[in-house]
Formats: structure tokens, C-alpha cells, sequence
């Protein structure tokens, strides 16, 4: 074996192993030999021998000296010499592990996608003048200091907004305008959106102001070399704008000079994989560390998002009370009590009072389709006894029951999949049943009693469509599988409310309002007969909202109740969840903050994902931390140290820890 030569001129890597052990998040030191010195660079992906195999390691820096004491390994090879790590995304990758208290390397994984060699050798060359036309400025005229906004990112300044967009707006549009200025400047453009139809939406609207060739768009669905081929397009400059879903906020665009994130308060932004990063969080962090625009853009607004505008952080940018009246449509809240006194019996078999029955009819009588929106899929995914109204459960699992079809010869069960074809209620006795939520599908079947002859079209589950042709036509859907029409829905109706702002979640008002408004904006405006019907009480704050399209009162309104009840995003909070004595033995190793506030414990919440490392039959308890605003990141780090103590006893379960859950319980 011949023997290695050290390279002459900073022999000494400085490595991040890819270790999935919390405390062994930290750097080695490994002589590079001379063959290896010239790809040896920082950010490239390196294998080197830990404990006696072989591991994947990015090199941090290269260094004429080291502080170990004792005898250094040989880096085993060079994998790639493209350096893909650079310094932006490494400082972006430091501030999230420390953020999450989660380890760097689980956040390398989130940020870098895995190598593929062919990709590598593809070269392109970048588009000398991106934008293809100016950007008309009307769009954004409409919004107060739009066209300023404009100009600020045309310019590089670090001009931030939360953006309400108008109802009736092509938010992708204006994004593709925001992002054709910003790039006309020299700069470069991130947005983030929550799904592959977004993705879409967007790519068509900037792709006729930028050249095609400048843009780039990432998403899960990809294959690993087209994903690995796009995010080295952005890496190496050629990409001007990166457009994708919640990992691609990690993109090594070029000259960042502008972060969009629209919908900030869609579930799908939020990482389920450890760190557990949110998209929105990663974005303004790393806005901040560039000192470059950004934009949280939306039909409705969170809490979060607002309490950047009451921080100073971001402006409002949002159009005047007019506009917004004169682009809404109009908005009726029904209650929904009393079906069985209608004398229509049309509207019995619909579940609809007469009055939205008739806005529907109107809609369909002037050639405009209508559409439905229920909360659930399926055909009757919850039935109760029809008696005391107990729940029907399965006997074996507990699971609740649903029907999959009108002449089913049982009820299904939604978790085990067993059939019940005998059902008797637990606590009465008997054998009738009704539906305790209605499905698209059953929805559909009875709007098509309701409106004979009238095409039905569902939009749920698998089978969902992206867009359908204008005319009369009744569209069921689930909440986000709404398909688009050009020109607007005649009318909307939102049925079965209480399913959605009933659920036992903080954000149980807060997502009901973004998923109507996500509907309502898709409605023509009141002066062309668009009508939207809520069955809800009016007396709701959150449908008072609707009626009055006012998604910022109503986000001002929720970060105050908030505030009074400590909770997120008025504070900082972490979920810690595990078995009861590892959740335990976690805390006592963490050094808390003097103000931290312990709650619990409590069981797992309904829903929550178990932890990783659990026995299936183990009870699981959740523990939450909670910290003043200012405390966030000492409590991270507490934590985190907590964690590597954990991991090198190793004789302790592991917990999973979440800062700042998106549900909390």
C-alpha cells in the first residue's frame, strides 16, 4: 500500500460527520493527502472512517492546524468536488438547528438533496437577460404602496410585507410580478408554496415575465436527479427563481434579494421530519441573516404572520376597504337548525336552507358552475347511533365507523379496515344510525337529487381536479382540492362549519378561515352576482370575519387571545414527547430558563404521530415547556444539550422534542 502524502498547504479538514446521534453534532479533524488537497474544498461532500466505518461528511473548512490530541484519520475520499455547502445555507442550517434544538445534520438532510453523479456533469448555460418584459405595476397599484414595494425590490432594499391579497386576486401573478422585479435588479427570488398545484400555478404565471430558462421549480414529486439537476441549477447561478414546497426554502439561490411564502398557515409548510422546521420560521430567518425582502402572502393571515407586523418586522400591504368591498363576493351566514321545518324538500335532501338552495340555482341559471365544500371526503366517514347518538366504534380497535357507499352491507372501520355488519349501539342498544359527518361523495349523490340534470363533479382524495371548464356545474370538495374556473364560481356553499371550528386545536378558527377565504376568493364579485353562503351562526367571530372580509381584524383578534393565555406565537413553546420517565430523566438533565413554565403531563393528543423510538402498546405522555418570546432560543438550547446528554448515556428512550408544534393539542 503506498504511503499517503499530507498536501503541503493546510493539510487539516474540518469535518461534519452525517451522524444521526444528537451528541455527535460536532466537528472532526482528518488529514487530507495531496491528491485529495485541490477537491478537498469547504462544502463538499467527503467519506470519512468514524469508529470503524465509513460515513458521509461535509468539509467545513480546511485549517494549518488542529486541536486534537492524538493521532489524526485519513479523509477515506473525496465524493464530489462541487461545494454544494456553501457559506449562506451553512449559516442558515446553524440558526435552524438552533432555532429547533435539533442537530445539524438532520437539518443538512432537510437542505441538501442527495447527490447524483449525472447531474453534476449537465452544464447549462445561464439566460443573459431574464426578464423578458417590464413589470407592469398595475397589479400591485391596487394594494397601498404597491408600486413602492415594486421599486424597493427592483432596487435590493430589504422591504418586508404581509400581504392580504385581494379576493378574486391571481396571487400568482403577482407574485410572479414581485419576483420579475426583484430579478430585474440583479437579484434573486425564493418562493415557497405548499403544493405541487401551487408550484404550477406560479411557474405558468412567471414564465411568461422570466425566462424559462432562469426558473426553476423543486417539489417531492421529482425524481432525485431532475430535483438534484434544478437545485445545482440554483446553486451554480443559472436559476434566478426557485419556486417549490416547504425544503426548497433551503434553495442556494444566488443573490438572494426576496423570500415569498404564500399561505404561511397551510399544514403542509410545516417539516414532519426532525427538526420539525415550519417553512414561514426558515424564511424570515433567513431574510434576516441577508437583510433582503420578503413577503407573507395570503387570501387570509395568521397569527404569526401578524405579530410580525405588530413587532415592526413587516408592513401591511393591503388595499383599501372599497377595493376590498367591491372585489368580495356577497356573504351569507345561515344557521344551520332547523332542516327537518323546511318545506322545501329539495333543500332537506341537500342539507340547505332555501336561501342558499336558491343562490345556487340562480348561479346555475346565469351558466356559472356552484361550488360545495365539505369538510371530509368519502361517503359517510362518522355515523352515531340515532338514538342517544353515541358514536359507533369498532369492537376491535375502538376506530370510528364509517360507510363507504349507500347500500353497504356494513360499516367500515377507518383505522383497522374490519367490517361491522351487525351494528348495535354500546350504551342504548340499537341498531339505527345516522351520519355524524357527510362525505363529498354522499354530498354529491344528494346535490344530485336536489339539481336533476345538472352535471356533479367531485373533488377529494385521489381524485382531484386542477381546473374545469366555466358552465353550470356543481363541484363537490374537500377543503384545498378545489378546482379552479376561469372567470369564478357563481356561488359557494360552505356546509358542515361545526366540523371545522368544533376540532380541539388552537388554530381551529384561525384554518377554518383560511380554508373559506381560499373559496370565497375563487367567487365572483357581489356586482356580478356572486353570492357565497356559510352555514354557521353569524354571531361566530370567525364568520363574522367572512361576511365582513376582514381576515386582519380577525388575526389581530387571535393574537390577543393569545396573548392573554401565553400562548404561541406570544411565547415560545416546546412539545416534548415520550415515554414518562424519559420525558422525565430529558428534563432534569435541561437547564431551564429562570421563566420557563412546565404543563403537564398530559396523554399523547388524538392525531399526534407517536415517537420514532416507542414500543407500539407503550404509554406516551407529552410534556410542554413554555418560555417569555425573548427565551426561545435559551430554551432551545437547553434542550438540545438535553438531548446529547441522553444520547451518549445511552441507556435512556428517546423523546421527541418539537419548538413551537404547529398543533400543540
Amino acid at each position: 500500500m503506498p504511503i499517503r502524502r499530507a498536501a503541503e498547504h493546510e493539510p487539516i479538514a474540518r469535518v461534519l460527520p452525517m451522524l444521526s446521534v444528537p451528541h455527535l453534532d460536532r466537528e472532526f479533524d482528518y488529514l487530507v493527502s495531496a491528491e485529495q488537497s485541490d477537491d478537498a474544498q469547504p462544502g463538499v461532500r467527503v467519506r470519512v472512517r468514524f469508529h470503524g466505518r465509513l460515513v458521509d461528511a461535509f468539509v467545513l473548512e480546511r485549517r494549518s492546524e488542529t486541536d486534537h490530541v492524538g493521532q489524526l484519520g485519513w479523509l477515506d475520499r473525496v465524493i464530489s468536488a462541487e461545494p454544494v455547502l456553501n457559506p449562506e445555507i451553512r449559516r442558515l442550517v446553524d440558526a435552524v438547528a438552533a432555532r429547533y434544538a435539533g442537530t445539524r445534520p438532520d437539518v443538512l438532510r432537510l437542505a441538501i438533496p442527495p447527490r447524483h453523479a449525472g447531474a453534476e456533469k449537465a452544464q447549462a448555460d445561464p439566460p443573459l437577460l431574464p426578464v423578458i418584459d417590464p413589470v407592469d405595476p398595475a397589479g400591485w397599484a391596487r394594494y397601498g404602496g404597491g408600486e413602492g414595494f415594486l421599486a424597493a425590490l427592483r432596487d435590493g432594499r430589504a422591504a418586508r410585507a404581509v400581504w392580504q391579497a385581494l379576493p378574486g386576486e391571481q396571487w400568482c401573478d403577482r407574485i410572479a410580478d414581485a419576483a420579475a422585479a426583484a430579478v430585474s435588479g440583479g437579484y434573486g427570488v425564493l418562493a415557497v408554496v405548499p403544493d405541487q398545484r401551487d408550484i404550477d400555478a406560479l411557474w405558468q404565471a412567471a414564465t411568461t415575465r422570466i425566462d424559462p430558462a432562469a426558473v426553476v421549480a423543486l417539489s417531492a414529486g421529482l425524481g432525485p436527479s431532475a430535483r438534484y439537476r434544478r437545485w445545482l441549477a440554483a446553486l451554480r447561478g443559472h436559476a434566478r427563481l426557485v419556486i417549490g414546497t416547504r425544503s426548497a426554502v433551503f434553495a442556494p439561490v444566488e443573490r438572494l434579494g426576496l423570500v415569498i411564502v404564500w399561505d404561511d398557515g397551510d399544514d403542509t409548510l410545516a417539516e414532519p421530519r426532525a427538526p420539525y422546521p415550519h417553512a414561514r420560521e426558515v424564511a424570515m430567518l433567513r431574510a434576516h441573516q441577508l437583510r433582503c425582502a420578503a413577503v407573507i402572502g395570503g387570501y387570509s393571515r395568521t397569527a404569526e404572520s401578524q405579530a410580525l407586523v405588530q413587532s415592526g418586522w413587516a408592513h401591511d400591504l393591503v388595499a383599501s376597504r372599497p377595493l376590498v368591498r367591491a372585489a368580495a363576493p356577497r356573504v351569507l351566514a345561515l344557521d344551520d337548525e332547523g332542516y327537518a321545518e323546511e318545506r322545501d324538500p329539495a333543500a332537506r335532501s341537500a342539507r340547505l336552507p332555501s336561501l342558499a338552495l336558491r343562490a345556487a340555482r340562480a348561479a346555475l341559471d346565469n351558466g356559472a358552475p356552484v361550488l360545495i365544500q365539505v369538510p371530509r371526503r368519502g361517503y359517510v366517514p362518522s355515523v352515531a347511533c340515532a338514538r342517544c347518538r353515541t358514536i359507533a366504534r369498532c369492537r376491535h380497535c375502538m376506530g370510528p365507523l364509517s360507510l363507504s357507499e349507500r347500500d353497504a352491507a356494513g360499516a367500515v372501520c377507518r383505522w383497522c379496515g374490519r367490517m361491522d355488519t351487525a351494528l348495535r349501539c354500546r350504551r342504548c342498544g340499537s341498531d339505527a344510525i345516522r351520519a355524524v359527518v357527510v362525505g363529498a361523495r354522499r354530498t354529491a349523490e344528494e346535490m344530485g337529487r336536489a339539481f336533476p340534470g345538472t352535471t356533479v363533479i367531485t373533488s377529494a382524495g385521489d381524485a382531484v381536479h386542477t381546473e374545469i371548464e366555466p358552465g353550470p356545474a356543481l363541484v363537490v370538495a374537500t377543503p384545498g382540492a378545489e378546482p379552479h374556473v376561469p372567470g369564478g364560481y357563481g356561488a359557494a356553499l360552505l356546509l358542515d362549519s361545526w366540523a371545522l371550528l368544533g376540532r380541539q386545536d388552537l388554530r381551529a378558527a384561525e384554518d377554518t378561515l383560511r380554508r373559506w377565504m381560499a373559496v370565497a376568493a375563487q367567487v365572483r364579485p357581489r356586482g356580478d352576482g356572486g353570492v357565497v353562503a356559510v352555514v354557521a351562526e353569524s354571531a361566530i367571530p370567525t364568520v363574522q370575519a367572512l361576511i365582513k372580509w376582514d381576515p386582519v381584524g380577525h388575526a389581530e383578534a387571535e393574537l390577543a387571545a393569545r396573548s392573554e393565555v401565553a400562548l404561541p406565537p406570544c411565547v415560545h413553546m416546546a412539545a416534548v414527547d415520550g415515554s414518562s420517565d424519559a420525558v422525565s430523566a430529558l428534563l432534569e438533565h435541561a437547564e431551564l430558563p429562570e421563566d420557563a413554565d412546565q404543563l403537564g403531563p398530559v396523554d399523547l393528543p388524538p392525531g399526534v404521530r407517536r415517537p420514532p423510538a416507542t414500543e407500539p402498546g407503550e404509554p406516551v405522555i407529552r410534556m410542554l415547556v413554555r418560555v417569555p418570546k425573548d427565551e426561545g432560543l435559551g430554551l432551545a438550547a437547553s434542550l438540545r444539550h438535553a438531548i446529547a446528554i441522553a444520547s451518549a448515556r445511552r441507556d435512556q428512550e428517546a423523546v421527541r422534542v418539537q419548538i413551537d408544534p404547529l398543533h400543540i393539542g
